[in-house]
């Protein structure tokens, strides 16, 4: 015997192959169990519901069967491994169904419907609740910044463009930035969600169906705001799974952007930031670390949830416009992958943010270095003695690379010696105090008022903005967990 024959004794002559069972059947019945369980069981109720009121089944057989539904449905999903009879997971379910009411009602529970709509609209179930987790995690993070933001809103700090120091600026000012990104990738959390929060059940297989249901009724008893109205769109259409995909993206992108400041923000040598003790750990051999191993692992877990995201583009990427395997049950894992993580990341950052400590005084010492105020001087000569402005940036520039060259900072020099400097180029005297307030980061931060500034009273005025926003958010947030669970509450209490 060869080593074909070898192989066809052991994967047998019919399908499914031993091959195909270990490698495919069975991890896509340990998804569907993990992942979909819930909501299979919640399609099967507004399903029936539907065909009883549209006069399809009658109430007599309807009542029977919820009640096969509504007892299979408390299965421990723990217990239940793959069994080589059903093909997956749905066909397990129609057969336990069928012992509990009998086979022949437990068929009539498919009437109008396909493998295909009730796939996808569990896909979608599942989506939602993962954004509602996400979301929620997301507007808690969003209090803990604002609450930052406004306790340093004259806490003075180096602001950078391109790795190197520019300006003063605040930490109120920069977390409000990161408070404001967050905002957006709320707004594209909640885009993707209310296309993802759409009903493709009535589509059938492709083309609807020729007995009279009511795919607005399915659509209220599930929850869903909308229905996918063209059923070809319903079943073919998987935008809504590169929508999220690319929400996920963006937002851990933009995360793991700030967090990588954190990370510098918290060395020794920067000194800008202390992680609290509860998510900092300590060396096996060197006794003096802190090491801040909650933001490491958030930068970490931000690009494996962004990796996964990613690859759930690349499976759809170039796949025909319809049914396909490649958005189905080899594709949702990666995307409920990457929810959980970008959970996971917001909970720690929460965590961390919320009881981080600032070392006020440190940043602002930092923020009076590295010439970083110069950029008022050039301000200065231009608005109040009438200097263009390239020929002041000139001059600003050449002070600049002395007090450099001198290994000075700004408040080294006196103003005779800068008004030595200046004469050079103009005549131009600057008094004292003009000098002083130059060399300042907070005249600095102080004078630049302009809508959006760092000046504290502008911060503050956005910030109060953004918590009157930010509590109408989570008013609208909480009104729709209220309605969903209400939706699911009425579902799994339905009588006839």
């Amino acid at each position: 015997m060869n080593k074909l024959d070898d192989f066809l004794k052991n994967e047998g002559q019919t399908f499914p192959g031993k091959t195909y069972v270990e490698e495919l059947l069975m991890p896509v019945f340990n998804d569907q169990r993990d992942f979909l369980f819930h909501v299979m069981f919640d399609i099967h109720r507004a399903h029936v519901i539907m065909l009883t009121e549209q006069g399809i089944i009658p109430e007599v057989e309807a009542k029977v069967m919820l009640q096969g539904i509504n007892k299979v449905a408390q299965t421990d999903v723990g217990l239940l491994l793959y069994e080589p009879q059903f093909e997956d997971l749905f066909f397990m379910m129609e057969a336990k169904i069928g012992e509990e009411i009998g086979a022949e009602l437990a068929g009539k529970i498919h009437i109008a419907r396909s493998r295909n709509d009730m796939g996808v609209a569990m896909y979608r179930l599942v989506l939602r609740s993962h954004f509602i987790q996400l979301l929620g995690s997301a507007h808690s993070l969003s209090e803990a910044i604002l609450t930052q933001a406004e306790k340093h809103t004259t806490t003075y700090i180096t602001g950078y463009t391109h790795t190197q120091p520019a300006q003063p600026t605040t930490l109120g000012h920069y977390f409000l930035a990161i408070y404001d990104v967050l905002q957006r990738d709320i707004h594209r959390l909640w885009s993707a969600y209310e296309n993802v929060n759409q009903s493709p059940l009535g589509a059938a297989a492709l083309t609807t169906t020729g007995f009279p249901i009511n795919r607005e009724r399915t659509r209220d008893l599930l929850g869903f705001d909308r229905i996918v109205e063209n059923s070809y769109d319903a079943i073919g259409g998987a935008d809504y799974l590169l929508e999220t995909a690319t929400a996920l993206m963006t937002c851990m992108v933009d995360t793991g952007r700030w967090i990588q400041d954190f990370l510098q923000y918290v060395t020794r040598e920067f000194g800008t930031f202390y992680v609290a003790d509860p998510y900092v750990q300590v060396s096996s051999i060197m006794p003096q670390k802190r090491n801040p191993v909650s933001i490491e692992h958030s930068r970490s877990i931000a690009s494996s949830a962004y990796g996964d995201a990613l690859a759930a583009i690349n499976m759809i990427h170039n796949t025909p416009f319809g049914d396909i395997v490649d958005t189905e049950d080899d594709l949702q894992p990666h995307l409920y992958r990457s929810f959980t993580n970008a959970n996971r990341v917001f909970k720690l950052m929460y965590a961390v943010i919320t009881t981080l400590k600032v070392n006020e005084e440190h940043t602002k010492k930092m923020a009076a270095k590295s010439s970083i105020t110069i950029t008022e001087l050039a301000d200065t000569l231009s608005r109040e003695y009438g200097v263009s402005f390239r020929k002041a940036h000139s001059i600003a520039s050449h002070i600049s690379k002395v007090t450099i060259a001198e290994k000075k900072e700004l408040y080294d020099w006196s103003v005779d010696e800068i008004n030595q400097i200046i004469k050079a180029f103009v005549v131009v005297r600057l008094t004292e105090a003009e000098w002083k307030k130059i060399i300042s980061p907070e005249y600095f931060v102080e004078i630049r008022s302009v809508q959006g500034g760092p000046n504290p009273t502008e911060v503050q005025r956005m910030i109060d903005e953004r918590k009157h926003s930010l509590a109408n958010k989570i008013k609208d947030y909480e009104q729709t967990v209220m309605t969903l669970n209400q939706k699911h509450k009425t579902l799994i209490e339905f009588s006839f």
